[in-house]
């Protein structure tokens, strides 16, 4: 328990994106290199961003030298990194963001670059602490199961002994399947603020689906696992890239927030869309992500007609419903009423429409209500409980009504 993580880290990571691609003279505007650091930085502080929790400038895979040097510590590429990784560190946080960096529990990092071995632990720890890193990304390539239930462990407490506060994100689970008895989520959640649980996010809706396919369908032994300091991790938002449509856009956002995931985004903030700036920028969206509960949401709903609902439990008796639609044929009109969904009984809601904005009104549990449903599309709720129709008889013995008595939702 390290104190940090408190609600999912927001930010942006270049893996998705940018990838490997070390190739500073054919492509200097897009390679792995601190100018790309430099100009996301810019952009997180400039455009709005930081403001609103998009605080980490994450570092992936192939920022190093092939080698570590004569002291046996990791160095980054002095071609590609000239000033270091220290001097990137203190350019991020003079602009009141957060620097994450990337190792690998192995021989090599997945990408081929040194990895960090078990007698690396304890000085690769310090060397991130020294440069003044705040994130920690530990992938598993290169690396037995043995070596992965020493390692991680290792680091975690390694990482804490430096005295610098640095979020741990492990890819433990998914190097074992990410489901029990493999994984211990118990034991994980001691040692990491967040885990990557199954394969890499690919630019396309096909993955978007498979992740939240895998995560829905393991939701009894994922979701208990989730709070604050340790969250399940889908993997990283494609949102502003090239392989999702604008609904399909909107849905990630919406199904990653109900999710309680990190918001780490993957994309060209450079030349981002206002659409998809839009979707990443909705204020209530981040607010819900980042409630300080931190309950991970459930699907509740499976329908025959290719619609399914998600809710997720919120602070002060408030709730986020995301109904989804995976039809591809044409807008679907959906209705149910919150009694359907299980709310209790006898309650009223004030409704609002996450992407509009607006309150749609009051509802009643009993009340039938419609949305319709983009394909592969979602609506997305925020419900408020506004008081109940009958207030039960032991709650008002409990507080006797004075001007500010309102009867709580039980």
């Amino acid at each position: 328990e390290n104190g940090l993580a408190r609600t999912p880290p927001m930010g942006w990571m270049s893996w998705e994106r940018f990838r490997c691609n070390v190739d500073c003279q054919a492509d200097p505007r897009n390679c792995i290199s601190e100018q790309l650091f430099f100009e996301m930085a810019d952009r997180l502080a400039e455009d709005g961003w930081r403001e609103l929790g998009y605080e980490y400038i994450n570092i992936d895979d192939c920022w190093s030298s092939k080698q570590r040097d004569a002291a046996g510590q990791l160095v980054p590429d002095p071609k590609r990194f000239p000033s270091g990784i220290k001097a990137l560190a203190d350019y991020v946080h003079a602009k009141g963001l957060k620097l994450g960096i990337y190792g690998d529990l192995g021989i090599f990092t997945c990408g081929g670059y040194p990895g960090t071995m078990l007698e690396n632990v304890k000085q690769d720890a310090q060397t991130f602490a020294a440069w003044g890193v705040d994130m920690l990304k530990l992938d598993g390539c290169y690396s037995s199961t043995e070596e992965q239930a020493k390692g991680y462990p290792e680091m975690a407490r390694a990482l804490n002994a430096t005295g610098r506060p640095i979020v741990f994100s492990c890819s433990w689970p998914a190097y074992q399947g990410g489901l029990p008895p493999q994984v211990n989520y118990t034991i994980l959640a001691e040692i990491c603020n967040l885990w990557r649980n199954y394969d890499d996010i690919q630019d396309s809706w096909d993955s978007v689906l498979s992740i939240v396919d895998w995560f829905f369908t393991n939701q009894d032994v994922l979701q208990p696992a989730a709070g604050p300091g340790h969250w399940n991790d889908p993997d990283m938002l494609i949102i502003g890239n090239f392989g999702l449509s604008y609904e399909q856009s909107r849905s990630q956002m919406a199904l990653w927030t109900v999710m309680a995931a990190p918001l780490l985004m993957s994309t060209d903030l450079r030349t981002i869309s206002s659409s998809a700036k839009e979707i990443l920028q909705n204020r209530l969206m981040i607010q819900i992500n980042q409630d300080p509960l931190g309950i991970q949401g459930r699907r509740i709903v499976k329908e025959k007609s290719h619609i399914e609902v998600f809710l997720r439990p919120l602070s002060q008796a408030a709730s986020a419903l995301v109904f989804f639609s995976r039809r591809t044929d044409m807008p679907f009109r959906y209705t149910t009423s919150l009694a359907q969904l299980h709310f209790p009984e006898d309650a009223v809601y004030e409704v609002q429409d996450v992407y509009v904005g607006k309150i749609v009104g009051a509802l009643k549990t009993a009340d039938n209500f419609s949305v319709i449903i983009n394909p592969s599309g979602v609506v997305m709720w925020y419900l408020r409980p506004m008081a109940l129709l009958v207030q039960p008889w032991h709650i008002v013995r409990q507080q006797a009504p004075g001007k500010d008595f309102h009867p709580g939702l039980l």
